[in-house]
């Protein structure tokens, strides 16, 4: 049954109040921080997994509960929470990013008469989105990258950043600004990656609503992909690119000389000393939390959509 518009619910013109596209970058960023909270802990284990091993044959984690376990054990319950406080800050910069290039852009490009832009036209969209949100969203990485990666080193060789900010600004200082972007080739290569699965998936048929969710489409692009086959093909297909971008991002300075040159030759140092099917290491632990996150950033995206129009657009 269609829903009565209330008095006060339309404009001048006749048409139905929306909320302002700032706001809708706002709420974007904000729900994807929020789901963020609850799946911290996957997001650590993930990036412990990713960077176990490194120069060397032998497994630090043998499973994703091991990790876990192990990262209680040492650290304690707040230790799983390593590193939240970057989470957030990539989730405020990325997610707002990403979600207002795709608005913009859909926007511009879709036809006077109303059409949506073609399936190539929206891959661009998507793919430029996703780059640009990554780009802006490096930093942040950054800085979890190695917050979350201290726990697993001798007490003499951690960083110890206080938290994000601390990072950000010690980074600079010790390492220099462009630090901030180690990484961020292979970093927008994910973002590329996992948005061409998801629109793939989007019009390749395999379709389904999140009819319990009553999302529409200007809340999120590309809710109506089939949720199985979006948390299988995107872990799947960015894993690879994620651990480069992560081992670059976390590399210290070797006699004067960094780490890795680049992310082909940490693909082949990770190939050589770790084995193929390292380059997918910590994608259970991705696996499990891209679901969570996604079905938690929709719930909140809805929540505040609802309570901003109950409170600014239905008087």
């Amino acid at each position: 049954m269609a829903a009565t518009a209330s008095p006060g619910a339309s404009g001048m013109d006749g048409k139905p109040r929306t909320s302002p596209k700032s706001v809708k970058f706002l709420f974007g960023g904000l729900a994807g921080m929020g789901a963020t909270v609850f799946v911290q802990p996957l997001d650590l284990v993930k990036n412990r997994m990713q960077l176990s091993g490194e120069g060397a044959k032998t497994r630090e984690y043998k499973t994703s509960f091991h990790a876990l376990t192990s990262i209680l054990r040492a650290e304690g319950l707040r230790g799983i929470y390593t590193g939240l406080s970057a989470g957030l800050l990539r989730q405020a910069t990325y997610t707002t990013t990403r979600l207002g290039i795709y608005t913009v852009l859909f926007e511009r490009l879709t036809g006077t008469d109303g059409t949506p832009p073609g399936f190539l036209l929206k891959a661009v969209i998507g793919m430029t989105a996703g780059a640009t949100g990554a780009f802006v969203g490096t930093p942040a990485e950054v800085a979890l990258i190695r917050m979350t990666a201290d726990g697993r080193l001798p007490v003499d060789q951690r960083r110890g950043y206080k938290n994000v900010f601390n990072a950000l600004f010690r980074i600079v200082q010790e390492e220099g600004v462009l630090t901030l972007w180690r990484g961020c080739i292979p970093t927008m290569a994910r973002a590329v990656v996992v948005n061409a699965a998801q629109l793939f998936l989007l019009d390749s048929g395999e379709t389904q609503t999140w009819t319990s969710f009553k999302l529409t489409h200007d809340q999120w692009p590309g809710h109506h992909c089939h949720p199985v086959s979006i948390w299988t093909i995107c872990p799947l297909v960015s894993s690879c690119p994620c651990l480069l971008s992560f081992r670059i991002q976390n590399m210290r300075m070797i006699d004067g000389k960094p780490e890795y040159k680049n992310g082909l030759d940490v693909l082949v140092k990770v190939v050589r000393y770790e084995g193929f099917f390292s380059l997918w290491k910590g994608f259970t632990p991705y696996y499990a939390r891209l679901g969570p996150h996604t079905v938690l950033t929709f719930i909140f995206l809805e929540q505040m959509n609802k309570a901003y129009k109950r409170l600014f657009l239905s008087g």
